[in-house]
């Protein structure tokens, strides 16, 4: 379902993102982790045709997001770091903008404003202008309008941050039950233990490069020592080699 194939991303002679091959299979959620710098958030903004990469492919249900953008994005919902929200609109009309924007007509479209509203326990906020909300509510409005048009892709970039523990785990759970329908999501967190709580697979990336790959017994077996949780393992894979000192 994704497909990163020989990606790279330089600004100058520094590269990003370097070579990477990965592979995401359909009703998976894949963790994204690595240091800060690593090169998490510039892959996952070529993924999204947000930056051009300097090389190599990304191929969404097999639409390669530079040529075929269109259809690429039609199948995607995205939840960024940063998200932008016009503040001045309800959460109703802002989902309502989304959605029309993805060419949902408007019958299905009150529908699904509806049903996202309710699950990401916003309803009662559907007429209040977004400037008021909080922002884990503005986070949560965002995760309602990557999802107003139905996306068999997710790409999520650090959804948690700033949310009390009810709405992440109202989040978690929803990742999950999309998961379950079908949908494949690519998860791109610093939560050691949200990727370990809720992710099928697991992917590590230092220095731009993916330096481990597989399930938490798969990324166990990669390092060095016998590890029993993925924070020690992550550690482990992503530490320095540092020097002696001279005498």
């Amino acid at each position: 379902m994704i497909q990163l194939i020989d990606l790279t991303k330089r600004y100058g002679k520094l590269a990003a993102v370097n070579g990477l091959n990965l592979e995401v299979p359909a009703g998976q959620i894949f963790g994204f982790l690595g240091p800060n710098g690593a090169g998490k958030t510039t892959t996952i903004r070529v993924m999204m045709g947000i930056l051009k990469a300097t090389s190599g492919r990304v191929l969404l249900d097999g639409h390669d997001v530079v040529s075929e953008a269109q259809a690429a994005k039609a199948i995607a919902g995205f939840i960024p770091d940063r998200p932008f929200i016009y503040e001045k609109l309800t959460g109703g009309e802002f989902l309502r903008f989304v959605g029309k924007l993805h060419g949902l007509n408007s019958a299905r479209l009150e529908e699904r404003i509806a049903e996202l509203l309710e699950h990401l326990e916003l309803s009662s906020w559907k007429h209040e202008l977004v400037e008021g909300y909080s922002h884990g509510m503005k986070q949560r409005l965002v995760v309602c309008a990557a999802l107003i048009h139905q996306p068999r892709i997710l790409i999520v970039d650090e959804p948690m941050v700033g949310m009390d523990p009810r709405g992440a785990r109202t989040l978690k759970d929803l990742f999950r039950a999309l998961a379950q329908d079908g949908v494949t999501i690519f998860l791109s967190t610093h939560s050691i233990d949200t990727a370990e709580e809720i992710c099928h697979r697991i992917g590590i990336i230092r220095q731009g490069k993916l330096i481990a790959c597989g399930s938490m017994a798969e990324l166990q077996g990669q390092a060095d020592g016998n590890h029993s949780n993925l924070e020690s393992v992550f550690l482990e894979l992503t530490r320095e080699q540092i020097a002696a000192p001279t005498l």
